[in-house]
């Protein structure tokens, strides 16, 4: 029996505010900064990076760069980026697991 895969895209399902607020919470709760960067790439393509390009002023290039695998957004980049996804980034106390 062969099995079949078919390649998941998260993008596809980050079509509210609260998705992608729980989508980046999660990625947020790793402390993994390459993660977190990727993460919000999903979301900008998500949202359409030509889209917030316009709504943040940052270019297109910067965005992909930012929120590659590799990349290291700057906090103004996220700030800017999570404000025209309409999601806050809020901090609460570290509990130990």
């Amino acid at each position: 029996m062969t099995e079949t895969f078919t390649d998941f895209d998260p993008a596809e399902y980050l079509t509210s505010p609260e998705a992608i607020a729980e989508f980046m919470s999660d990625a947020l709760e790793t402390g993994d900064a390459g993660y977190i960067a990727k993460a919000m790439g999903v979301v900008a393509r998500a949202r359409g990076m030509t889209e917030l390009a316009r709504e943040t002023g940052l270019s297109r290039e910067q965005l992909y760069r930012s929120f590659s695998e590799h990349g290291n957004p700057t906090l103004k980049t996220m700030l800017a980026v999570m404000k025209a996804l309409g999601v806050d980034m809020a901090a609460r106390p570290h509990t130990a697991h």
